[in-house]
């Protein structure tokens, strides 16, 4: 059963892939890749890097925000570059999680729990889920554009009702708030017994509405970056009709049977431009080319983790109770 998973996601990757080639035909990939302008390319490689410094920024914010809310000490530099390292790994390993993996581990060591660090890290990756599929369904079914038919006028409603649902939990469900009397979470860690056992986080409301916002401001950078391609393929179409469609491409690509994003990113894309009329061919090459300013824009995960291994220390790690581990 495990080397039948181990398996199980490159090859769900090839078959996307190989569904799409024959169905799309590699003369009508070839032919769309060519309006791609080199000039364009390179401006949108420098603009990316640019939006990934700032949605790394509030990436970093959210996870300090979440792991205060956890008792555990997390200095903003150190969450910056350990989230930069953990794109990089993200987007060059199979896996897809391994490098939101070690910023758990890492961060959990520097605090003396583990399971409190790697629970602090899903709570922040859960907390922008949500956010993303509200972001979805309401610029899917609420902002005009093509892909409205595929809800149809009648559940327009309906979806504002849904995205009014999802941000009622993700105020009220996930967040808790402080109790009035409780005191604040103690600057060093508790002792290592006490810890033991893991407790929900403590979130006063303006730490749960920051970490909102950051998920929001992550997920337009995102979108940007998404809009760059699509520039960068020379497809020529309004932006209010482009949001919604990158939308849903960025919630295919956060699907698990992926390498990197790339799989089910493609299928998405392929469909949805198929579906506007702007052609399946335009679709995976703008796939192709997020998947590779993403890339592009991650690589200061690499300059982290070459630094930490030529200066063989520890500077680099997450830090908790004013030290620093590895």
């Amino acid at each position: 059963m495990g080397r039948l998973r181990r398996w199980l996601r490159p090859l769900a990757v090839s078959a996307v892939a190989g569904v799409l080639a024959w169905r799309v035909g590699p003369g009508a990939i070839a032919q769309a890749a060519q309006q791609v302008d080199p000039g364009s390319l390179g401006l949108a490689v420098a603009a990316a890097v640019a939006v990934a410094g700032v949605t790394t920024v509030c990436v970093a914010w959210r996870w300090v925000l979440v792991a205060r809310g956890f008792g555990l000490s997390l200095a903003l530099p150190h969450a910056v570059a350990a989230s930069y390292r953990a794109q990089f790994l993200n987007v060059t390993l199979p896996a897809g999680v391994a490098g939101d993996v070690h910023r758990a581990v890492a961060h959990g060591r520097s605090a003396g729990d583990v399971a409190r660090g790697a629970y602090a890290v899903v709570c922040e990756r859960a907390i922008g889920q949500v956010v993303q599929i509200a972001l979805a369904v309401a610029a899917l079914t609420i902002v005009p554009s093509p892909l409205q038919w595929a809800a149809g006028p009648p559940w327009r409603g309906v979806g504002a009702w849904m995205f009014a649902g999802v941000g009622l939990v993700v105020i009220v469900g996930l967040g808790v708030r402080r109790r009035p009397g409780r005191r604040e979470p103690p600057a060093d860690p508790p002792p290592r017994d006490a810890r033991s056992r893991l407790s929900p986080p403590v979130f006063s409301p303006r730490a749960w509405s920051a970490a909102v916002a950051m998920s929001v401001l992550a997920m337009s950078g995102h979108v940007g970056t998404f809009l760059l391609a699509v520039r960068a393929a020379g497809v020529t179409e309004t932006p209010s009709h482009l949001v919604p469609l990158a939308l849903l491409v960025l919630l295919a690509a956060a699907v698990p049977l992926n390498l990197g994003g790339w799989g089910p990113r493609e299928g998405a894309a392929a469909w949805a431009f198929g579906a506007t009329g702007l052609g399946t061919d335009h679709g995976l090459v703008v796939a192709a080319l997020y998947g590779t300013l993403v890339t592009v824009a991650s690589l200061p995960g690499a300059v982290v983790i070459l630094y930490a291994a030529t200066r063989r220390d520890r500077t680099l790690e997450p830090t908790s109770a004013g030290r620093t581990y590895a």
